[in-house]
This record gives C-alpha cells, sequence and structure tokens, in this order.
C-alpha cells in the first residue's frame, strides 16, 4: 500500500487516542485478587509464604514487568541491540522449526483437525462432545491412507485442563498491523497473571499443517467460544509484524508510521488447504459454516473442495439428552464427515504433487486493506 495520498503529498501518521479510564489497582485490590485463587484450606499453614509471594506479585505489577527476561535480538532484526522476550523468542523458534516441516517435500503431510467444542465428560457437561466422535471418524479416513501425520486440538481442555488458557486478542492490529506481532507478543503478560496461554503451542499446529479441519458447534448462531478465541489470536498470521524490534516492542505512534509508510500484509498461513464441519440443533449451521470459510479464505487458505465443508443439524429440535443417540442413528453424517476427511486427503496430496491448480493464486490483490 501506498504511504501516500492521491495528491502525492505524504500523509501524516495519526497520533493514537488515548482517554479510557486506566484499570490500574491499588495493592490492596490487587492482593486482594491475586489470592482468591488460593481458597483451598489446603493452602492455611501457607498464609506467611502466600502473603510474601503475593508482595512479590504486587512489585511485579506495580512496575509493569511484563517480560523479565529478555535476550538481545542478534542478527536479522532490524535492531539486533533491543531486548526481546525469551517467551517470544522461543515461540518465534517453533513457528520456524514448523514452517520447515511444511516446506520438506520428503516429509509426511500434516493435517490439523480441530475439535471446537467446549464440551467433555471431564468437566461439568459429564459427557463428550458429538465433535469428538465426528474428528474421531475423519481421522480414522486421514490415517487409513499413510504417509500422512494427524494432529488434533481439543479446545475442550481450555474448560477442562488446569492451566490452559487463550487470552483474549487485544486488537492492536486495528491500531496498525505492524503492532501486531507475528507470533503474537501480548501473552504472556507475567506482570498481569496472563501466563499459561495456549497460542504459543497452536501457532505451529497451524504454521505445519497442509490441511486443516475445523469441526465446530453452533453457539447462538456463533462458533462456540474457544474457536473464537483461537480465531482473533490468529490475526497476527493475516498480516502480521514478524519483527517486533521493528515497532520497538509495543510503540503504536511508531507502528501507525510505519503503516503509512507501506505495509504489505503478510500472509504467513497463505495456501493451506481446509474443510469445516458444523453441525448446530436448532438454527445457524449455515451461517457459521460460511462464517468460518469465508475467514480462513480471506486469511488466503484454500478450499479443499465442496464436499470438504458441510453444514448439517443433528437432533433436530429433538431433547438434547438424546443427541448422541441422533448422531448414532444419523449414519449419513457420518458418510459425509468421511467425504469430507477425503476431500482434504486427496488435495493435500494433489497440491504436494504440484497436481492442485488454485486459479488466481499468483494475482495480486489490488486492495490489501
Amino acid at each position: 500500500m501506498s504511504g501516500t495520498a492521491g495528491n502525492g503529498k505524504e500523509r501524516r501518521a495519526p497520533v493514537p487516542r488515548k482517554g479510557s479510564p486506566s484499570p490500574r489497582l491499588d495493592e490492596g485490590e490487587f492482593k486482594r485478587r491475586f489470592l482468591i485463587q488460593f481458597q483451598d484450606r489446603a493452602f492455611d499453614p501457607l498464609a506467611v509464604e502466600l502473603d510474601r509471594i503475593a508482595s512479590a506479585a504486587w512489585d511485579a505489577y506495580d512496575h509493569h514487568r511484563k517480560s523479565p527476561e529478555t535476550k538481545k535480538a542478534g542478527l536479522g532484526y532490524a535492531d539486533p541491540d533491543y531486548d526481546l522476550s525469551v517467551d517470544w523468542i522461543a515461540a518465534r523458534q517453533a513457528i520456524e522449526d514448523a514452517q520447515r516441516r511444511h516446506d520438506d517435500p520428503s516429509a509426511p503431510a500434516r493435517i490439523l483437525m480441530i475439535s471446537g467444542s467446549a464440551r467433555s465428560e471431564h468437566t461439568c457437561p459429564g459427557e463428550m462432545s458429538k465433535f469428538y466422535r465426528l474428528v474421531a471418524i475423519a481421522r480414522e479416513v486421514i490415517e487409513r491412507r499413510g504417509h500422512v501425520e494427524v494432529e488434533v486440538l481439543q479446545l475442550d481442555r481450555l474448560a477442562s485442563e488446569y492451566g490452559r488458557h487463550i487470552h483474549p486478542c487485544k486488537a492492536c492490529f486495528s491500531t496498525s498491523p505492524a503492532l501486531c506481532h507475528w507470533p503474537c507478543s501480548c501473552y504472556p503478560n507475567h506482570s498481569l497473571g496472563q501466563a499459561q496461554d495456549w497460542m504459543n503451542e497452536i501457532y505451529p499446529m497451524w504454521v505445519a499443517a497442509h490441511g486443516v479441519m475445523i469441526v465446530s458447534p453452533v453457539n447462538w448462531y456463533q462458533v462456540s467460544s474457544p474457536i473464537k478465541l483461537m480465531m482473533d489470536r490468529l490475526v497476527c498470521a493475516d498480516g502480521g509484524n514478524p519483527d517486533p524490534t521493528l515497532t520497538k516492542g509495543k510503540d503504536a505512534a511508531l507502528a501507525k508510521k510505519i503503516e503509512m509508510e507501506g505495509w504489505h500484509y503478510p500472509r504467513h498461513l497463505a495456501g493451506r488447504l481446509f474443510s469445516v464441519i458444523v453441525h448446530g440443533d436448532v438454527e445457524g449451521a449455515e451461517n457459521v459454516r460460511r462464517s468460518l470459510s469465508d475467514w480462513m479464505k480471506y486469511m488466503q487458505l484454500t478450499p479443499a473442495g465442496p464436499l470438504a465443508e458441510l453444514d448439517r443439524y443433528i437432533g433436530y429440535w429433538k431433547e438434547y439428552a438424546v443427541s448422541h443417540e441422533e448422531l448414532d442413528a444419523d449414519t449419513a453424517i457420518h458418510d459425509e464427515v468421511r467425504n469430507a476427511a477425503q476431500t482434504l486427503l486427496e488435495a493435500v496430496f494433489a497440491k504436494r504433487a504440484g497436481k492442485l491448480v488454485t486459479a488466481g493464486a499468483d494475482l495480486q490483490e489490488p486492495r490489501q486493506k
């Protein structure tokens, strides 16, 4: 994109807007919130130690130590002397390793399967999700092929597994794409206790994959909340900045200036193939399927084929209690899921063999944003 207006004059970078109320806590409220997580009676004998830990946590919070461990960026970055978070460096290395696996023509094809329901028998619902079962059906088809590796991402673990979090996107991209780092550098934020963010493990799963299959429920006419969290945090894959030293970390004014000078919106997941399977019980399945498909196409992923995109109703207007029995009886959807998996698999192998042509893939879009 050009950094000049139609009259040829250089455009001035806007000043970041300020004025919303501060979320900062005083020491008393901070410690109250910090200690809430230690309500179990097993912690009672440790009251003195916990008070000392709370004081240490307050010090980190009060001094804004988001990334307490850093190292020099080194060669290959705009500012080699900039102190980068070691957490971010590790995440970047994992992505680079995943990209090498993706690009290796001798390596097995890789399929990422994402089960998007938050339900499992390991937490309050007391029953597995239908999506786990649909993923299992698709996985059997894919693994039967040979020379293929399947990775399953079960997003229900956000609700059932200790220490699993996907923190919300802060929308840095809307300030400037240069401020949205690839991978995301917003987390972990140790001063705010925003640690154990799962996305640093999820990013390499997407990067390594040749094909992605998302299996999603309809939750209130939308994708599930775990899928939406993941989607929002993948914004950095669609035009995000791979060099945080370019913006001196999170310097919003500098990021705006860089964008106004011209930003090329790198699509870090472009060319991967996808399949989408959505089911609901009342309404919204078609809209959710279209939403997921449009999202991935916007990131320049490629639909594997018509049979790879599926929206259906299971137990339409029936009691929720019998939904698994309804899935048992609907053998047609089992076969449709198998067809979707087979379509994705065929497209992946055809593309890796140079036999799949995506018309228009090499054309430059006139509007990047």
